[in-house]
């Protein structure tokens, strides 16, 4: 039986796939735009971009330049918007243990307030829990 992170990690845990559903998130649609974002090789980025789709996270439709071949541009799904608070997460991660003090590449905000967002745990009960202190992990085998 594969538990959820292994499964997760054999879809995200790629180089490149994190950060394409990042550029999609950001407004990339089209592959040369998030290939000059990334700067993933191309041959990566197609198996990237095939792979995400095919795990639900990506969406495609086509669409056609005049004189050119049709093509496909890419949209999150619902599952890639569910990968929003892990992005945001990974970078404040990124911001406090690898470059403290740096200014961060990206910043989540509201859009309603324009306040930076950030990501806590939450019990279902509605109470912030602290991983150092009140988190208790179960392993359900």
């Amino acid at each position: 039986m594969v538990d959820n992170v292994t499964g997760v990690l054999e879809v995200l845990g790629e180089r490149w796939a994190l950060l394409v559903v990042r550029e999609v998130s950001l407004g990339l649609r089209r592959f040369d735009e998030v290939q000059a974002a990334t700067g993933a090789p191309r041959t990566v980025l197609s198996d990237r971009l095939r792979r995400l789709t095919a795990a639900g996270i990506l969406a495609t439709r086509a669409y056609q330049v005049p004189g050119s071949r049709s093509r496909l541009e890419y949209t999150l799904t619902d599952a890639g918007f569910d990968l929003l608070p892990v992005l945001s997460a990974l970078s404040d991660w990124g911001e406090r243990h690898l470059a403290p003090g740096g200014m961060p590449e990206i910043v989540y905000r509201h859009r309603g307030c324009g306040g930076r967002v950030s990501v806590t745990l939450q019990c279902e009960c509605g109470e912030r829990t602290d991983p150092r202190g009140r988190l208790i992990a179960e392993v359900n085998r």
